[in-house]
């Protein structure tokens, strides 16, 4: 069984280790929450597990850690937001906020982002807007290409994931996927834990199935729909980046600088965060109790033979998110040596301490 760290210590020492790298102590605090909210979900590959990464990133010069991050653009119902190479955990919170604010007044407010950096999973955001009431849709240029255009080998485009909060009753509807069969980030997962990956993550440059996390460099992320109908998952991605990348001045394509290769380059990453308020649109409760009935439905639908229980988007994250507060954060052996040592370098407690 794998071991667990309560997620009041993994903040603790998330902000610790950001504060060490010279990180002001409000956003360290700020970018631990958010990092430690990504485990509690289950979003492994975008919590602590980034720790060592980002600090990295932050010595090298990667990221600004004084930044001016602001409004470059806006009308009634839109804004841009320039970040200016900060953290992409504080860069987004102020784009949620702003969205939120300002589709409180308008109804609907799309926030554009660029000059950012890597923000953690995309449920994050989308879920703001929702525990504000509204519909949240938020989507990304991932921070590496991993994915080649459809019948392609050139990697161009990202796995670029978008996820839609809708609030309901109780726990919101969450989507959150990439617009890869795998997130890249479980496949760094993989490869720390020294785990074969499953078949249909990845194919190598002859189109044959990778299974190696080790060799992941040596691959290609298969798109959504596989290798059957993968130009699916491929047109999802490229729309989603020119409105996250190219709309707002962001990198896309062969601009994307890969942030696990290089420490030192400003990735100018872009984001879209939109915030809907159902107010605008008639009575919000009874919004989330229509949403709320369509759920019910969902779960009640007659089952195929073997099928114990349907769920919605967002259940099992949520359910996960329960257990972990609970329990604490499953820290693999793997990632506690990373944590151990990065913790040695800082001269800071380990994580265990």
């Amino acid at each position: 069984m794998t071991p667990t760290v309560s997620a009041e210590r993994v903040r603790q020492f998330v902000t610790g280790a950001l504060r060490a790298a010279g990180m002001p102590d409000a956003d360290a605090h700020i970018v631990a929450g958010l990092m430690t909210e990504a485990d509690l979900y289950g979003a492994d590959g975008h919590g602590v597990f980034r720790t060592a990464h980002y600090v990295r990133r932050i010595r090298a010069g990667g990221v600004n850690l004084k930044p001016n991050i602001r409004i470059v653009s806006e009308r009634a119902g839109m804004a841009l937001v320039d970040g200016d190479n900060g953290m992409g955990h504080l860069v987004m919170r102020f784009a949620a906020r702003t969205a939120i604010e300002k589709a409180r007044a308008s109804g609907v407010a799309w926030v554009g982002v660029r000059m950012s950096n890597h923000a953690g999973p995309a449920l994050l955001y989308a879920r703001m807007a929702a525990d504000a009431g509204m519909c949240g849709l938020y989507f990304c240029v991932g921070n590496a290409n991993h994915l080649a255009p459809w019948g392609g080998l050139e990697l161009l485009l990202s796995t670029n994931p978008v996820a839609v909060a809708v609030p309901t009753l109780d726990e919101p509807v969450v989507l959150d996927m990439a617009t890869t069969v795998a997130a890249y980030g479980k496949v760094k997962t993989y490869a720390q834990q020294g785990k074969p990956m499953p078949e249909g993550w990845m194919i190598d440059r002859q189109g044959r199935a990778l299974t190696d996390a080790a060799r992941a460099n040596d691959g290609l992320l298969l798109p959504l729909g596989g290798m059957e109908a993968g130009y699916k998952g491929y047109g999802l991605a490229l729309v989603f980046g020119l409105l996250a990348g190219s709309l707002n001045g962001a990198a896309m394509g062969r601009d994307v600088i890969d942030f696990n290769a290089d420490d030192s380059s400003v990735t100018n990453t872009g984001h879209t965060i939109v915030a809907i308020d159902p107010a605008a649109f008639g009575d919000p409760d009874e919004f989330r109790r229509r949403v709320d009935r369509v759920v019910r439905d969902l779960r009640a639908a007659e089952r195929l033979p073997g099928v114990e229980r349907i769920t919605v988007p967002g259940e099992r994250s949520a359910a996960k998110h329960a257990a972990r507060a609970a329990a604490g954060v499953p820290i693999p052996d793997a990632l506690k040596a990373n944590l151990d040592k990065l913790a040695a370098e800082l001269g800071i407690p380990t994580l265990e301490q």
